[in-house]
């Protein structure tokens, strides 16, 4: 089945890095990739009725500076990475991120996002930057995550956090097995608990995920007393993991983990790709 994957580019090296990432992991698939750049000028009053033509020109300079960066992106993903495979569109767009992203996710059905984690100021101690972060708030759509100078590896391990506190909907886990067959892939369930035994519910979401996973390695692995976090930093310590997959949900550890005041700290050194599956997916168009 043909993919849909969003490229959002500012042209930078994080950027183009996260870009030939896609271009390897989906190397395989028949994809059409959008390579997406939104600029607006740095000052704009929106409450005037017009702009004015000081305005327009640097609207138009900024828009001619865009799609002159997106041809030569283009150009290097076609000398760099041939694939008879792969179409390359581009999208130059006066708007704000996250809102043009929520309109091409809608208007050409894509599957995943990817994209680099790298904040603007470039700060050591930022684990994602603000525009990855509003993405994986905000966007009901699988949000690849690539590090700055992560060279690409295919992702023959995987870790899967999780808590077992989500009921499995086939949109949480058909990525995770598409990913798994495609590339061969062992997955890595990493439970972290401070209570010895399971509750019912839990209980019954493993036996979901159990079967969900029929035809694909993987590995359970139970970790007592840790916090998330300190899990899944010793987990790749000890083990060589590719990617690490995460689910989204209000009400799991993972909100915890990135939307509240373990935002950005350093105590977690993420150094490989980034998975985040929305707990809810937007339903994509079927094709006629």
């Amino acid at each position: 089945m043909m993919k849909n994957i969003l490229l959002p580019t500012d042209f930078s090296e994080n950027s183009w890095n996260a870009i030939k990432y896609a271009l390897q992991f989906f190397k395989e698939d028949v994809c059409t990739f959008y390579m997406l750049n939104t600029y607006t000028p740095i000052i704009l009053n929106f409450e005037q009725a017009m702009m004015n033509s000081s305005q327009y020109e640097l609207a138009d300079a900024l828009r001619e500076t865009s799609l002159n960066n997106l041809k030569k992106f283009k150009k290097k993903i076609q000398n760099e990475f041939p694939n008879d495979h792969h179409t390359i569109k581009s999208i130059s767009s006066f708007n704000v991120l996250i809102s043009e992203i929520k309109e091409v996710i809608e208007d050409k059905n894509i599957n995943y996002i990817v994209m680099g984690t790298k904040g603007a100021t470039g700060a050591k101690e930022v684990l994602f930057g603000s525009n990855t972060v509003q993405v994986f708030k905000h966007v009901r759509c699988p949000v690849l995550a690539i590090p700055n100078d992560f060279e690409y590896e295919s992702p023959h391990d995987i870790l899967f956090p999780t808590d077992y506190d989500i009921s499995y909907q086939p949109n949480h886990l058909k990525p995770i097995v598409e990913i798994a067959n495609s590339h061969i892939s062992r997955i890595n369930i990493l439970h972290v608990f401070t209570n010895g035994s399971l509750s019912k519910t839990q209980e019954q979401n493993k036996t979901l995920l159990e079967s969900s996973l029929h035809g694909v390695a993987h590995l359970y692995h139970d970790v007592a007393h840790q916090n998330v976090m300190k899990a899944i930093d010793n987990f790749q310590i000890k083990t060589k993991i590719n990617l690490l997959i995460m689910i989204n949900n209000k009400h799991s550890f993972f909100e915890n983990l990135f939307f509240r005041s373990t935002l950005n700290r350093i105590g977690f050194h993420l150094k490989i790709p980034f998975l985040v599956i929305p707990s809810t997916v937007k339903q994509l168009k079927s094709k006629v």
